[in-house]
């Protein structure tokens, strides 16, 4: 795969595939492929294989498939294991969306684990198959079993014997070239001798080994039921997000002090503000009419002025429900306009589907059975104890499921025709599950490039729920996670747990949320923040403001004070960064590391590393030069002070052995946003003033 240019990040490659191969196969083979296996009388079928299988990865609840994108490094990962001392082999067997079929020979992770492992990049985007197959390694168990009896002097006729015979089978094997039978032979007739001397070099002879290796000599052979990967775009996994209302943008205050609102012309101009900073997905709240009945005014009062927007998610009024845009924003074609723009930019639009209603939507009149009507015959506002939105009204899927889960198919259609691909979308835990599982298929069977990313901050299940039966993307934990602690236990957990269905999107900020840290953790918490997200998972996303340091909230809440929720918002983004009071450049160059790192581009890679100071958390992100197309491996170090209030002064401890260094050994660190260089081994000093520079980014450049 070519490398792309400028900004855009390198692409990764797969290490060399197997040649496909037969294998030898008892009897219960052919059972074992379909999912059951043959007993040892092959009279009966048994779920367990002559060689067993467990635990088979990558996976997802419920039966629903494992998910991956293109350019992830996935680990397919199996339990294996057979009675007594003999060597086993295990390997997977890929089908490609093409129905191409590819082996790849699986590791042990370790000695006594029975835990086997391959990481392979999937570079094609569609449904792939997959089973393990489990083999006895005839010629591993011969050579070990050679080498410590030889060695010990037993045995040396017997094991010259078996191994003649081992080495005899191969020869005859049809698949393998002439040169290794060739070779295969000499091996064969060199053991005719039995002097202890020769077989011994026989059984500890690096090509012979190497060519097993790669074309094992199997007796038998399990496998597990088939299963299902879906491979979908890169930007399912991998992305920059930028958040902004696009009423905001060109919005101006007349003369009596009201605002003009935005339109998607004005916004266009903010467009390459964007695409500088290295965002490559811009998302957009709700663009629809606002209702009028309940409107709320700034700061959610419930006096709206004439002149006051109301809030984007109270969608639906007289000029139009779902499938319409706000009249203020300009027209259909002046939204199509603003994609087209931003497609050339290299940015793509993300849009909000929020499936609630204003009191004024038309769907309140024409479909009351779609929302949820109490004993006084009113129709029940949504709620989120103790907040109250009276100008909204949230559906109700069990008076008519099937008409409003055709009118939601109908609306997101719509908006695929007007270049959406992606849809952010809001509160989805407070829909039935099954409607999502229905609807992201039905969707991404016609359009796969699709992209459907769940705003649920809810509990852990519903939240892995919705992950599992089709959600891209999930909103996480994240912003609440901001000790050293929380966030090694959570980075972790993303990375190891969940990463075969749940792809985080780690934004640090919301309309909604501005947490306590960044409240009150002055600049410093800006960047610590930033940083950490836009290093520990391969998408992230930040809300308008954010490099702007707002900072202020509206008493007694999560919020910013005075919420573009509810009003518009002028901003001067260029005097900002002209005065340098804008976070701006520090997110332009985290955009760019990422870019130019695929280490980074990575969600599973993550490997915590220890400090001796409370706050100072440290981890590194990896990958193997086989996965590179230039060959050479990648890896960046972080180490954070998330502390904002301090100077932090310890000693980071590296398992360097993660980027193939051996303890002690020194290499050299670059720190990718002042430039600085340093030489360091597996025990370092670092100084992290959150005042000045609470983070080091460093790319690890060679041994010195």
């Amino acid at each position: 795969m070519a490398a792309r240019s400028g900004n855009r990040p390198a692409e990764l490659r797969s290490p060399a595939q197997i040649p496909l191969r037969p294998c030898a196969a008892d009897e219960g083979a052919e059972s074992a492929r379909a999912g059951m296996n043959a007993s040892a009388t092959g009279r009966t079928q048994t779920r367990t294989g002559r060689i067993p299988l467990t635990a088979p990865a990558p996976t997802a609840p419920g039966g629903f498939p494992a998910k991956a994108f293109v350019g992830e490094i996935v680990p397919f990962r199996v339990v294996a294991f057979r009675e007594g001392h003999d060597r086993i082999g295990v390997h997977v067997r890929l089908t490609a969306p093409n129905g191409e079929e590819s082996l790849h020979r699986l590791a042990a992770v370790q000695d006594g684990s029975d835990s086997w492992q391959a990481d392979i990049a999937l570079d094609a985007q569609g449904t792939w198959q997959y089973r393990f197959e489990a083999f006895a390694d005839d010629y591993a168990t011969w050579a070990h079993a050679a080498a410590v009896k030889i060695s010990a002097g037993v045995d040396v006729e017997v094991m010259a014997a078996l191994g003649r015979q081992v080495f005899t089978r191969a020869a005859a094997e049809k698949f393998r070239s002439a040169g290794e039978r060739t070779r295969l032979k000499a091996a064969a007739a060199t053991l005719s001798g039995s002097d202890d001397a020769a077989v011994l070099s026989i059984a500890t002879d690096p090509v012979l080994a190497a060519l097993f290796e790669a074309r094992p000599l199997t007796s038998f052979m399990s496998a597990t039921p088939e299963q299902t990967l879906v491979v979908e775009r890169t930007v399912a996994g991998v992305g920059a997000w930028y958040e902004f209302f696009p009423r905001s943008e060109g919005a101006k205050r007349n003369a009596d002090g009201t605002v003009k609102s935005g339109t998607f012309r004005t916004a266009v101009k903010r467009l390459p503000a964007v695409a500088a900073m290295g965002f490559d997905v811009l998302y957009l709240p709700p663009i629809h009419p606002i209702g009028r009945t309940h409107r709320k005014g700034p700061n959610n009062t419930l006096d709206a002025a004439p002149s006051d927007p109301g809030s984007p998610w109270a969608i639906g009024a007289a000029e139009g429900g779902h499938d319409a845009v706000h009249p203020d924003l300009g027209t259909m074609a002046d939204f199509r306009y603003f994609v087209r723009e931003a497609r050339k930019l290299g940015v793509e639009v993300a849009l909000d589907l929020a499936l609630q209603a204003s009191p004024d939507h038309p769907w309140v009149t024409s479909h009351p059975e779609w929302f949820t009507t109490l004993p006084d015959g009113t129709i029940a506002y949504a709620e989120n104890p103790p907040k109250k939105y009276q100008d909204i009204y949230p559906l109700n899927f069990d008076g008519d499921p099937d008409g409003l889960s055709a009118e939601i198919l109908r609306v997101v259609e719509h908006w695929v025709s007007q270049g959406v691909l992606i849809f952010r979308v809001d509160n989805p835990h407070t829909k039935p599950l099954w409607f999502w599982e229905w609807l992201i298929a039905r969707v991404t069977a016609a359009h796969p490039d699709v992209v459907f990313l769940a705003e649920a901050f809810t509990r852990p299940a519903p939240l892995r729920g919705l992950a599992a039966v089709g959600f891209q993307q999930s909103y996480t934990y994240f912003t609440w996670r901001n000790t050293k602690r929380e966030l090694e236990e959570f980075l972790v957990s993303l990375a190891n747990e969940t990463a075969d269905f749940l792809r985080p999107n780690l934004f640090v900020n919301t309309p909604d949320i501005l947490t306590e840290y960044l409240q009150f953790g002055g600049r410093a918490a800006y960047r610590i923040r930033a940083s950490i997200a836009a290093t520990a998972a391969p998408t992230y996303g930040v809300y308008t403001g954010y490099e702007l340091y707002e900072n202020v909230a509206r008493p007694g809440s999560e919020e910013n004070i005075d919420n573009e929720k509810y009003e518009y918002k002028l901003r001067d983004f260029a005097a900002a960064e002209e005065n340098g009071d804008s976070l701006a450049p520090y997110l332009r160059r985290l955009n760019e590391i990422r870019a130019a790192h695929p280490a980074l581009r990575q969600l599973r890679n993550i490997a915590v590393h220890w400090s001796d100071d409370d706050s100072i958390l440290v981890y590194s992100k990896h990958v193997d030069g086989a996965f590179t197309v230039d060959g050479a491996s990648d890896t960046v170090i972080v180490v954070i002070n998330v502390d904002p209030h301090s100077v932090r002064e310890s000693t980071v401890h590296l398992d360097t052995r993660v980027w193939g260094v051996e303890p002690g050994d020194p290499y050299e660190v670059e720190d990718l946003v002042t430039g600085a260089v340093w030489t360091w081994s597996d025990h370092n000093f670092v100084r992290l003033d959150a005042f000045a520079e609470p983070v080091h980014i460093l790319k690890v450049k060679g041994r010195s």
